[in-house]
């Protein structure tokens, strides 16, 4: 796990860190205290994976009303 903060990580690495995080807290390997932090951090990747989503679809949503194609968006599965 990298202790990079959260809130610099691309999409893309957000995603791996939680992958991770979920893997380890299923393996059920980890102490009490290091799984409420797993926990913490995987809270804060899954916050962060949303509002990275979000200003994606956000920016598909302009581009498609500049070119006069506004259709809305939804928001995506699981998060």
């Amino acid at each position: 796990m990298t202790d990079k903060p959260v809130a610099e990580m691309s999409f893309e690495e957000a995603m791996a860190a939680l992958e991770a995080v979920v893997g380890q807290l299923e393996r059920g390997d980890v102490a009490l205290d290091a799984s409420i932090a797993l926990y913490e951090r995987g809270a804060a990747l899954k916050a962060h994976c949303a509002a990275r989503l979000k200003e994606a679809e956000e920016k598909v949503e302009m581009i498609r009303a500049q070119e006069g194609r506004a259709v809305g968006t939804a928001p995506a599965a699981g998060l």
